[in-house]
């Protein structure tokens, strides 16, 4: 893995990787904003060189590894009445409520880059959601960095000093969410090693996971499948058709007040073998957790009892 230091001379931000992060100093102007970057984009086969992407935030659904930012955890927060975990940049526990606004929210801005860019709609918002814990994570909030996407050599924008493996590692900050999904798509666009991608169909998003990983985008082994999981939890695929329009989501508190007890799912459970394993009924699991069927994904966790 290549670290590269903060080569911004603005002032930037500082953050840790605890619940209260410190802010020692704020950002100002904005060098470049991506929004131009975005009318300058690079092909597929440009052969400027750069490393990968880095992050680790936190929310409902778990986050895997990635070769120059993404890594992720599976443990729930006990202190939160949250249903799944996604980790990037910072440890966030969120419920599909709060995934679903994130999904509307962003879906129409996936979709405009699928088209200018190349990048299938749904591989954007499952990146989104797995590494900015959809929208709750640290830098997403800081810094409207939704990618956990370090600052590089080439960056001249604003950016945030944020504890990752090492401390103080600098980051990109935006100055809007839009800006960080614009640069996302410029970032795979403007590596070669990433131009293999764009040979592949936008609706095989299956494809893409498994291309990002073996790209370099990702380190860990399970990433193709968090990936897949979320866009097919989510549905996300109905994106890659540029015509699809989400429709308002009308959502309700789920009432968790008993329940004490969450299950992580790993390879080879189904909600037959979770029920056995805690003597509960499949109905009251997937009432609790509100599933719309039997299928779960690994790193989804499910409130039991």
């Amino acid at each position: 893995m290549i670290l590269v230091g903060c080569a911004s001379n603005k002032p930037v931000i500082r953050t840790t990787k605890s619940s209260s992060a410190k802010v020692k100093s704020t950002t100002q102007k904005t060098s470049t904003s991506n929004s131009q970057k975005a009318n300058t984009a690079t092909n597929p086969n440009n052969k400027n060189k750069e490393i990968v992407v880095k992050t680790k935030t936190n929310s409902t659904i778990t986050l895997p590894k990635t070769d120059t930012a993404i890594k992720t955890s599976s443990s729930t927060n006990k202190s939160t009445n949250k249903v799944e975990v996604l980790q990037a940049t910072t440890r966030v526990v969120v419920t599909p409520d709060i995934v679903k606004k994130y999904i509307n929210t962003y879906s129409p801005q996936a979709q405009k880059n699928m088209q200018n860019f190349g990048v299938p709609a749904s591989i954007t918002l499952a990146q989104g959601i797995l590494e900015s814990g959809a929208g709750t994570g640290d830098l997403s909030i800081q810094a409207n960095n939704h990618f956990g996407i370090k600052c590089h050599k080439e960056w001249k924008g604003d950016s945030i000093l944020h504890d990752d493996d090492a401390k103080n590692e600098c980051f990109r900050k935006y100055s809007s969410p839009i800006d960080s999904y614009i640069d996302h798509s410029l970032f795979l666009t403007s590596r070669p090693w990433y131009s293999g991608l764009f040979k592949l169909s936008k609706t095989d998003y299956k494809a893409w996971a498994k291309g990002l990983k073996d790209a370099g985008y990702a380190t860990d082994s399970k990433y193709p499948e968090k990936i897949i999981g979320i866009i097919e939890r989510y549905e996300l695929f109905k994106f890659d058709d540029v015509n699809y329009k989400s429709e308002p989501i009308l959502v309700e508190p789920i009432e968790k007040n008993n329940y004490t007890v969450t299950h992580e799912v790993i390879q080879g459970d189904s909600l037959y073998s979770i029920s056995k394993k805690y003597n509960v009924n499949i109905e009251d699991i997937k009432k609790a957790n509100r599933l719309e069927n039997d299928n779960v994904s690994i790193g989804q966790v499910l409130l039991i009892k």
